[in-house]
């Protein structure tokens, strides 16, 4: 299924805009142009049709529409920021993952694997075949 998502540089530029209230101060954290915010921002309220700033004068007021989005974005990139988190601290656990066709692991793993996991027991260990079942050791 394929999925109609705003461009992420939009939804960043808008999650920081309305987070300061301000363009300027939003560019300065993701190191743009207050420009570019702008135009990023523009160019997701042309896409979603919907207006999610009124800007008045040197304000930038957040809508009703803009808030309730807002809430939306900033917890699909929390999310997005805890999964990656996640991720590389796992991938730097120093977990050694061991996948293997089952011929491999009966005839020749399987008579060595317990005086690996005895030796390295102070490290987590996952041992999986090739049909992705996963069996820790």
């Amino acid at each position: 299924m394929l999925r109609r998502l705003p461009p992420l540089n939009a939804l960043k530029a808008f999650e920081a805009a309305a987070r300061h209230e301000s363009f300027t101060r939003a560019a300065e954290e993701l190191c743009v142009t207050q420009g570019a915010v702008s135009h990023q921002v523009k160019a997701l309220e042309a896409g979603i049709g919907i207006k999610l700033f009124n800007r008045e004068r040197q304000r930038l007021m957040i809508t009703e529409a803009g808030r309730e989005y807002l809430a939306v974005v900033r917890d699909a990139l929390d999310r997005i920021a805890l999964g990656t988190e996640h991720l590389t601290q796992r991938q730097n656990s120093g977990a050694l993952t061991v996948s293997t066709s089952p011929d491999f692991a009966a005839k020749w793993l399987v008579h060595r694997i317990g005086r690996f996991a005895a030796t390295y027991a102070d490290r987590p260990q996952d041992l999986g075949n090739d049909a992705s079942r996963r069996f820790r050791a």
